[in-house]
């Protein structure tokens, strides 16, 4: 209350100011829910900072234009190259890399005329080449430096097929069972020996052309066709992986290919030569790569082949 300045009491000048404790009260607590408001959204922030990924916010590339894949795989197929795949092979895995989601993981088998094509038609994608020939790998690598080689050193020889895929079979409950961490496998079929992170990758697409299969002293492909169907069913996301076998007019490759990616799963094989085969990943408890018997999937995978 403000006093008048004609005061008769004789008080002068004297101001007089009551506050109720209300008044205090509410500006006090208004204060308190402003200050908790505030920490929450700043708290909030900050999470958002810490466990948002980086590439969240971060436009998608745009895929490659379907007329640069189709003028690619044109002149890939048209090479002089007395080893190549035709243009049929080529577009199949083409059309699969295109469909493949962002970013695509692609594991190939062998170093050959139609690594720097997969590189391209990957784009913004992940491709890892796995070579038997360490030099090979190396002189590639330096010449392409963009490109991911890994030498792995092959243990087996084609003429083994038979005494390993009994072995396989023995041991399908233990070391050579359908879903496992391959880096500490001792299954005479498993790869082991790539980097550690490979193991720990998603692999959308994987192409077995690789290591030579000609003659039985060579290595033979039974170890990276079960490598294959291990890591396509070993996955933690995605359900399925698209598995192509290349030369798969040999008995290696379509023997293999039966025992560790089932005739079941296979779509398409395209002259003989490439395999098409869709894995679909695995639970943990999973003792038994093909879900109808060795017998009943070899019958499938010829009827398949014949049709196709």
């Amino acid at each position: 209350m403000k006093s008048n300045n004609n005061n008769n009491n004789g008080n002068g000048n004297t101001k007089l100011i009551l506050l109720h404790p209300y008044i205090q009260k509410q500006g006090t607590s208004n204060r308190v829910w402003l200050l908790a408001v505030l920490t929450f959204f700043t708290v909030a922030f900050l999470l958002t900072l810490i466990y948002t990924p980086a590439s969240a916010g971060a436009a998608v590339p745009p895929p490659l234009p379907t007329s640069v894949i189709s003028t690619l795989v044109h002149y890939a197929s048209r090479s002089n190259e007395s080893f190549h795949m035709t243009h049929p092979e080529l577009k199949s895995i083409s059309d699969v890399l295109r469909k493949c989601s962002h970013p695509c993981n692609f594991l190939v088998f062998g170093l050959t005329h139609e690594t720097l094509l997969w590189k391209a038609l990957n784009y913004h994608g992940r491709t890892v080449v796995v070579e038997e020939n360490r030099y090979y790998a190396a002189y590639f690598e330096e010449l392409h430096p963009d490109i991911d080689v890994f030498d792995v050193q092959y243990t087996t020889r084609a003429g083994e097929m038979d005494e390993l895929l009994a072995s396989a079979r023995e041991l399908a409950r233990q070391e050579c069972r359908p879903v496992q961490n391959l880096l500490f496998s001792e299954c005479r079929l498993a790869i082991n020996d790539l980097p550690n992170h490979m193991y720990d990758v998603d692999w959308d697409v994987i192409l077995v052309d690789g290591p030579r299969g000609e003659g039985t002293e060579a290595p033979g492909r039974m170890m990276s066709i079960f490598t294959a169907g291990v890591l396509a069913r070993s996955k933690k996301v995605g359900g399925k992986t698209h598995v192509f076998v290349h030369d798969y007019y040999r008995d290696v490759e379509q023997i293999c290919g039966d025992e560790f990616l089932c005739g079941e799963n296979l779509v398409e094989a395209i002259n003989g030569m490439l395999a098409h085969f869709v894995v679909e990943r695995m639970e943990k408890d999973s003792f038994q790569f093909c879900r109808e018997q060795n017998g009943t999937a070899a019958a499938a995978a010829a009827a398949a082949r014949s049709g196709l």
